[in-house]
């Protein structure tokens, strides 16, 4: 605190020594993170057991049985007349089990057990909370803290499902400690089979799993596990929050496939959804009382008008309770090891973010475009995860560049620890969409790759689930489009399609696998140029799961090309694990050379050299390289193993000579054929 009075966060000045321009907004940052101090001193003062207990609100509220087999209900609903309990353990009578009113919003209601000492509410049976709200209507509801829902065939809606198995799972392996290099496999349990249908967790756990740990993955990023009622919403309509989707499979199948993954070494990552909610009012969080407020805005700021979906009110003390009890039970209840944080971006600005260009003006980071309510919840939240657990990871899918985003909160940031490069698919799909190869920019490719903030850490991928979506093609179909039915076997020549095809996919993922970031991301089944979209099962398609699948048969098939790409991916991830260019300072960028279509960088000690030239190869040509010594290729997109010319020899020695080159103290003289990309390290 300084003379003034005005609370500083103890470590600004690291702020300013990353980013000194921040100097000029210091009042605002301050304002910030007094916004953030005042509301965690007002729940350590207010609620019993602080912050500690308010995050574990899964423990109250809902619908749990007790040690003694009665059924405790414990709800916020305010605004309403009565609340009832009713399912088929009653016959679905709607006034037998009447709620309690207590004050501040709350109900409670506690069934005794049977005479014979049994639950009254046997295990899996269906549930509603009949909410009568303030006009008398009778509104069937789910809970809010509900862990498992279900949807019969036969309905449209979900139902409650009282989860008491005589057996939990029990974990058998610890987190794993966080990676140095954070190489994550992004991935949806639901169309991870190759058959057209709803992939379960122990189909995941079982058969992709193996292939993720083969491939040198050092963690999974699960999509769509929060339970949604719309399956091609991908996940990202939210119904509830706390149920592991049931499409999958049960509770107790989600957290033996975490286990697995932590017993292979894997850290397991929740897409987590707290930007905004499905609109279902049945099976879902909206008018839970019968008002567009309780959890929500009860006005247009409650509305996403783009998402067609419901925004939280993150100033509700029962909000922030809801939210962060849902952090604290994917990690405490499943074993999750950290979060992706979907919808960033439209969680920092009152616009959301749409039809903003974010030009890089710092008075649109910190003027009145952005909802500071939204960043302190953030802050609230990286702050109570960094504070209780120490294998946590969250990542912020965030384009707009917000300073200090991914800064400690002790340092005035809002404590993320990755924020994802969104530029850079972008930029890929534009060069490939609208310039021929021999337009395409060195310089323009290495600034994007790099222009990233200082000391802020980055996710980097070539392509996501986005570009994977139908409407879009992956990197892959943009490259070979319908060459891909045709032209994959290896019993046929290769076409000059497939041939540039299979090449810049690998240099594509390479360049931005060295460059991008700190952190690196892949896509399901786009690390072999999966050969397909993805597209869920809805009416537009007559309900199809043809694209809603993995096509692992192909990649699988030695006759097929994709094989080559499968190893390629493999080995650049092996590659990553022995020299740590991720975690490393960002790259040394020595030549962007227009004409050749030579790039060339330093990073971790292995020195990049890519040729994105179409047609010439270079002998005898000279890079620069800072350190002196004797270097040799360790992995090379040209090998025929990865469906290359085989063209380098591996076995050659690269001695350097002294004598500044691009500024760099030494240079050596390499072969660098058309198309290629190689990597090169000291061995004395």
């Amino acid at each position: 605190m300084s003379d003034n009075g005005s609370i500083k966060p103890p470590d600004l000045g690291k702020l300013y020594e990353i980013d000194g321009y921040l100097q000029n907004f210091e009042k605002e940052i301050c304002r910030r993170y007094k916004e953030f101090t005042n509301l965690l001193n007002a729940i350590e003062e207010h609620e019993e057991g602080g912050l500690q207990q308010f995050s574990k609100g899964y423990e109250k509220f809902g619908i749990h049985v007790q040690p003694d087999n009665s059924v405790r209900c414990y709800e916020w609903c305010p605004d309403i007349t009565q609340l009832y309990l009713r399912g088929d353990f009653n016959n679905w009578n709607k006034k037998e089990y009447p709620y309690t009113k207590l004050d501040h919003g709350k109900w409670e209601l506690v069934i005794s057990p049977n005479e014979d000492g049994s639950c009254k509410i046997p295990h899996n049976s269906a549930l509603k909370v009949c909410v009568v709200d303030k006009h008398g209507n009778e509104l069937d509801r789910l809970s809010p803290w509900a862990p498992y829902v279900t949807r019969s065939e036969k309905s449209l809606t979900y139902d409650q499902r009282l989860w008491s198995p005589k057996e939990k799972y029990s974990f058998q392996h610890k987190h794993p400690s966080k990676p140095k290099s954070l190489r994550i496999y992004e991935c949806h349990v639901g169309i991870s089979s190759w058959e057209g249908k709803v992939a379960t967790y122990t189909h995941f756990k079982d058969n992709v799993l193996p292939r993720i740990e083969k491939l040198g993955y050092n963690a999974i990023q699960l999509m769509a596990v929060m339970e949604h009622a719309y399956y091609a919403s991908f996940g990202y309509q939210v119904t509830s929050f706390f149920g592991a989707s049931s499409r999958y499979g049960n509770p107790e199948e989600l957290k033996a496939l975490v286990d697995e993954a932590h017993r292979r070494g894997i850290v397991v990552l929740l897409d987590v959804v707290h930007s905004h909610a499905s609109k279902n009012t049945v099976d879902g969080l909206n008018q839970w009382n019968g008002t567009n407020g309780a959890y929500f805005h009860d006005n247009a700021r409650g509305f996403h008008d783009l998402w067609d979906s419901r925004l939280f009110n993150y100033t509700e003390w029962e909000v922030l309770r809801f939210l962060l009890s849902n952090l604290r039970w994917w990690i405490d209840e499943y074993g999750f090891d950290g979060f992706r944080f979907d919808g960033a971006t439209s969680m920092l600005y009152h616009s959301h973010g749409l039809a903003h260009s974010f030009s890089g003006d710092y008075n649109e980071y910190f003027g009145l475009v952005t909802d500071t309510e939204s960043v302190t919840y953030m802050t609230l939240a990286n702050h109570f995860l960094h504070s209780n657990y120490d294998f946590v990871i969250t990542i912020a899918e965030e384009v707009s560049g917000m300073p200090g985003l991914c800064r400690p909160v002790s340092e005035g940031g809002q404590g993320f620890d990755y924020r994802l490069a969104m530029a850079l698919p972008d930029m890929w799909i534009k060069m490939l969409k609208e310039k021929s190869d021999d337009e395409w920019k060195m310089g323009h490719i290495a600034f994007t790759l790099a222009n990233r903030r200082h000391g802020e850490k980055h996710i980097a991928y070539a392509e996501s689930h986005d570009q994977a979506l139908v409407g879009d093609k992956t990197l892959a179909f943009w490259l070979m489009d319908a060459e891909m039915y045709w032209n994959m076997s290896t019993l046929t020549e290769r076409t000059v399609v497939i041939d540039r095809g299979m090449a810049l996919h690998k240099l594509i993922r390479l360049i931005t696998h060295g460059l991008g970031g700190e952190g690196y991301l892949n896509f399901i089944g786009n690390e072999f140029g999966h050969p397909e979209w993805l597209d869920f099962p809805r009416k537009g398609n007559n309900e199809s799961y043809h694209y809603a699948r993995r096509q692992w048969n192909v990649v699988d098939d030695d006759l097929l090309r994709y094989k080559f790409l499968n190893n390629f991916d493999e080995a650049l991830q092996h590659t990553e694990e022995k020299y740590g260019w991720l975690h490393s300072p960002q790259g040394y960028i020595s030549r962007k050379h227009e004409g050749d279509k030579v790039l060339v960088f330093e990073r971790g000690g292995v020195v990049f050299v890519f040729n994105f030239h179409p047609t010439q190869s270079f002998t005898d040509y000279r890079i620069g390289v800072n350190e002196a010594g004797r270097y040799k290729i360790i992995l090379d997109s040209d090998e025929k193993k990865f469906d290359g010319h085989g063209r380098l020899d591996h076995n050659t020695d690269y001695f350097t000579n002294e004598g500044d080159w691009d500024n760099r103290r030494n240079s050596m003289l390499v072969y660098i054929p058309s198309r290629v990309g190689f990597l090169l390290a000291k061995v004395d």
